[in-house]
């Protein structure tokens, strides 16, 4: 197995140290409030959002293939795991955590057990179009849900679509402090988040270091919002608050989860491991791409793995790749993994000194982050471009969407990867078929009814742009034979294959019996470009002896050949 942090380590500097230890600072700024924020989505005491940002840290820094990637709780992920807990809580509130913990634990062996078996493509099962609606649909379930918090009110509304009248009618067992406090804080982030870096770079400070102080900007909030409430004692006024934290880094778990609790726990676990993956991998590659770094898929899925796995065993949450965070880590100048092992030190020291000064922290400041947060993932520009671009990935969007808000996130995202296969499915199964002709001067060929073409009545030449699997492998039949059928002057058939990456059984039953009929119509059956593993697929059987024509190297050769 591959152990990334042994090459990194060997070449480790003085002067990477101190990038390092620099940017580490700036993510645990970031990240305390981040991990008890989404503890709260989650449905989970505070501290577990903080032992989920220590041992997980460490782990994907000595098995993770990114250099910046900083993992931990994420809002998408918190959800997903709340979602999948809420039966398990309504039949014994005892359990949950221990879910939670089974659900981290269920996650890092998939993801591991993937990675050794090279699964780094299961992130292609999910296409763009889908994973942005369930992370838009999530996301608007996610700050629907902080509305109870923020407003202090109670919500007796089991779904999205009630939650938002419920908080409407609620207004009555509204906290005016609460409100005010949440509603300022809402208002703060939000002015932060579209103007504070335009208002530090006034000041002459860099575009980096304007981006990263407006990125820290919560933290301020955090800050505020904690004097605010010591000062003003808001709790005695009604404002909930963050409550008591043991001051205690975690616990190594003794205890293994039931076999009827795995049972019950190992779906929601594969699907928070597919989303957690796509998310972590998205964002690796993108900051990779930047500094020009190859980021291993599988080893990817190892480092994640185990990092869940270490989140699991400290008694804590499923975990992945934060791009907020992992953006921070960037622009703060990390270069090595070490930086997320300084970040885990930061953590361990904040949950045992920051614990009674936490204990202060209004929910409703908490509540507002997450929403700000959260909102800054809606990506709904993107429904007006798929539905100009694509009537398929439109409907893939809107029915994710749909679904996720309607039926929660784990049947979404199970809807999701269905709705991704049956559009590949359907796509692949009605390929783009051609008529190509050559174009005079050259040795090319091109579709007949785009380019002006020199043809042959004797000869159909038909391209198509797809591999013949059992899915299109009819397709192609009928239109080859329609066309034989039409033009009688049709003596040969030529098949173009360039774009043909495979043939399966189905598709080659298929090409036998259109060879036989071809013969019974006196036309031949020719085949051209075919690509090396296809032809050698061809050869380990006997349609090459009995294909009424040949197999040419080019498209050019056959034509000159059979007109």
């Amino acid at each position: 197995m591959n152990i990334p942090i042994v090459n990194w380590a060997k070449t480790y500097q003085t002067q990477k140290f101190a990038k390092d230890i620099v940017a580490a600072g700036i993510v645990v700024a970031l990240l305390i409030p981040q991990s008890l924020a989404y503890a709260m989505v989650a449905g989970v005491t505070p501290q577990v959002g903080l032992y989920a940002s220590i041992l997980p840290l460490i782990a994907y820094a000595i098995f993770g293939s990114s250099t910046t990637l900083s993992v931990g709780p994420v809002a998408v992920i918190s959800l997903m795991t709340a979602t999948a807990l809420g039966n398990i809580v309504q039949t014994n509130p005892d359990l949950y955590l221990t879910g939670a913990v089974t659900l981290a634990l269920l996650s890092g062996i998939m993801l591991i057990a993937m990675g050794i078996l090279k699964f780094g493509f299961v992130s292609n099962f999910l296409s763009h179009s889908v994973v942005s609606g369930f992370v838009t649909a999530s996301c608007i379930i996610i700050a629907l849900s902080q509305l109870e918090n923020l407003f202090g009110i109670e919500s007796n509304s089991d779904t999205t679509i009630e939650t938002l009248p419920s908080a409407f009618t609620s207004f009555d067992s509204y906290n005016f402090y609460t409100v005010l406090v949440g509603l300022g804080a809402l208002m703060y982030l939000g002015l932060a988040k579209r103007y504070c870096e335009r208002w530090v770079s006034r000041i002459g400070l860099t575009p980096q270091t304007s981006t990263l102080i407006s990125k820290l900007a919560p933290l301020l909030a955090i800050v505020i919002a904690l004097a605010a409430s010591y000062t003003l004692s808001l709790e005695t006024l009604g404002v909930e608050v963050v409550g008591e934290i043991p001051q205690s880094l975690p616990t190594l778990m003794s205890v293994l989860p039931s076999f009827e609790l795995v049972q019950m726990l190992a779906f929601p676990a594969l699907m928070i491991s597919i989303v957690g993956y796509v998310e972590s991998i998205s964002v690796s590659q993108t900051l990779a791409a930047k500094r020009r770094e190859y980021v291993d898929p599988n080893q990817e899925l190892i480092g994640l793995g185990a990092a869940n796995l270490a989140s699991g065993i400290s008694g804590a949450i499923p975990v992945a790749g934060g791009f907020s965070r992992s953006a921070v880590n960037f622009d703060a100048g990390a270069v090595t993994q070490a930086a997320s092992i300084f970040t885990a030190i930061g953590i361990a020291m904040a949950s045992l000194l920051l614990p009674p000064i936490i204990y202060y922290l209004p929910k409703a400041v908490l509540a507002a982050t997450i929403i700000i947060a959260v909102i800054g993932l809606i990506d709904l520009k993107i429904v007006a471009k798929t539905w100009a671009y694509s009537k398929s990935d439109f409907s893939a969007l809107i029915a994710t969407l749909g679904i996720t808000l309607v039926f929660g996130v784990e049947i979404g995202i199970a809807s999701g990867v269905f709705v991704s296969l049956l559009l590949h499915i359907y796509r692949t199964s009605k390929p783009h078929i051609a008529e190509v002709g050559l174009i005079e001067g050259t040795e090319h060929f091109r579709n007949v009814e785009r380019y002006h073409v020199l043809t042959s009545p004797k000869v159909l030449s038909l391209r198509q742009d797809e591999s013949l699997f059992f899915a299109n492998a009819a397709q192609l039949a009928r239109r080859t034979l329609h066309d034989v059928y039409k033009r009688d002057a049709i003596a040969h058939v030529v098949i173009q294959c360039n774009a043909v990456n495979e043939i399966d059984f189905s598709a080659l039953e298929m090409l036998e019996d259109l060879n036989q009929k071809l013969i019974a119509q006196g036309v031949t059956l020719n085949l051209s470009e075919v690509k090396g593993p296809v032809m050698d697929k061809l050869q380990q059987c006997d349609f090459c002896e009995h294909l009424s024509g040949r197999i040419y190297l080019s498209q050019y050769e056959a034509f000159n050949d059979l007109v």
